[in-house]
């Protein structure tokens, strides 16, 4: 069959059978067109069926002379996996060209972390005379208590917060649920920002979800940064701040206090360990005086 047909079987795959994210959706159908690109740019014939190791490897070549960074490398190919091996589930090949095909290696980055004064500080920087002060103060409660992907904010629902038990029902990733908990002055804040929002006009399509914009419709993923961005400016903060470090900032004061890291990753949504062991950056000193105190070997003798 042809990449047509085999692209729209795929997409059909993804959102059908993996339950992946719309825009995740379209991030692997937009690798394996850059695949096809690359056939089409050195006017090779290849049907899905024929592509080896290879090519791929050529093709990873290429994207490498277009000087495309070692994470947009690892991006595309983590999509042109997938697509083998949505080739594979269909019995189209017998086995998948690309599972010798290796990522090239990545810098962890870590963004910067907030400290509970800078937490504080953009807070403070609220004015709560202002309309939608509470909703905004309740967005940066919610993000700093419950290290919510910001997806996942816009997406919350009035259904999903369990104000008794002090939990939020998450849907993160994939659709996988989850329970957060929730702390009591970000439960505080959102009860003063709903009771402000029963004077919105809200739209009859977004009546269940908790935070909305002025026109009372949901309030979108551009809207929280510019949100974010706004105070962390108006509290003097130099550090490049974005909803994700509310999220950096909240699995790290967890770890460094001494939290169980499974107990992060259930919590955080994370499908492996892995991912979030990047949170345990911890410094060199305080790994010294670990083993200083625990080891038998690592002991001051006197």
């Amino acid at each position: 069959m042809s990449w047509p047909v085999y692209k729209k079987g795929f997409k059909s795959y993804l959102k059908l059978e993996k339950s992946l994210s719309k825009n995740t959706v379209e991030a692997y159908l937009r690798d394996i067109e850059k695949l096809t690109q690359y056939f089409d740019v050195h006017q090779m014939e290849y049907a899905p069926e024929d592509v080896k190791l290879k090519q791929l490897r050529e093709f990873i070549g290429w994207l490498n002379e277009l000087g495309l960074s070692a994470f947009s490398q690892a991006r595309i190919i983590s999509g042109i996996k997938a697509f083998f091996e949505y080739l594979l589930h269909e019995e189209a090949i017998d086995s998948s060209p690309a599972e010798l095909l290796d990522a090239p290696r990545l810098a962890r980055t870590l963004p910067d972390v907030l400290s509970a004064d800078e937490i504080d500080a953009i807070i403070q920087s609220i004015d709560m005379s202002k309309p939608f002060a509470h909703r905004n103060r309740a967005i940066v409660e919610t993000l700093y208590s419950c290290g919510l992907r910001v997806s996942e904010l816009v997406q919350l629902k009035l259904t999903d917060i369990y104000e008794t038990e002090k939990f939020l029902r998450i849907v993160g990733k994939g659709n996988k649920e989850r329970l957060v908990p929730i702390g009591n002055m970000a439960l505080r804040q959102i009860e003063m920002y709903l009771k402000e929002r029963q004077h919105l006009p809200v739209v009859e399509s977004a009546r269940n979800l908790l935070f909305l914009n002025n026109r009372g419709k949901a309030i979108s993923r551009v809207m929280i940064f510019l949100i974010i961005k706004k105070l962390v400016k108006e509290a003097g903060i130099q550090k490049v701040i974005s909803p994700h470090t509310f999220r950096h900032s909240f699995a790290t004061v967890l770890i460094e206090n001494g939290a169980d890291l499974r107990a992060v990753q259930a919590m955080l949504g994370h499908a492996s360990i892995t991912t979030t062991e990047i949170y345990t950056h911890l410094n060199t000193q305080y790994l010294h005086q670990v083993v200083n105190e625990f080891h038998p070997r690592g002991k001051h003798k006197k």
